[in-house]
């Protein structure tokens, strides 16, 4: 059974920083092959992709209202997935969840190429 734990979220100022973080396991395949990306959803708005490494490789990519500060990583077997945010803004504030599935390149920042799923933290950001 396919498992994603999201953790580390929490209440921080404007300018604070998170890391967040996400346990992977139960891929059959070799994690590797996976994407994995990080998404967050507000209230009233759509889920957006906030970051992601593409399949098979260590490309990563980021929303553009997150470059610059934020940085996704992993461990080598990709288990535990992690998102560095620094500079945070009240902007930031909402749900984010880890997912993993196997997709290529730029379509790892569209949440709909995804079927894994963590549940998800709540970031808040105040001013």
């Amino acid at each position: 059974e396919v498992q994603l734990q999201a953790s580390g979220g929490g209440l921080v100022q404007a300018g604070g920083s998170l890391r967040l973080h996400c346990a992977v396991s139960g891929f059959t395949r070799s994690l590797e092959d996976y994407a994995i990306g990080w998404f967050r959803q507000a209230p009233g708005k759509e889920r957006e992709g906030v970051s992601c490494i593409s399949s098979s490789d260590d490309t990563a990519y980021y929303a553009d209202s997150v470059k610059g500060r934020f940085t996704i990583s992993s461990d080598n077997a990709r288990t535990t997935m992690y998102l560095q945010m620094n500079n945070l803004k009240p902007d930031d504030t909402a749900v984010y969840y880890c997912a993993a599935d196997y997709v290529w390149g730029t379509r790892c920042l569209n949440h709909r190429n995804y079927d894994y799923w963590g549940q998800g933290t709540q970031v808040t950001v105040s001013s």
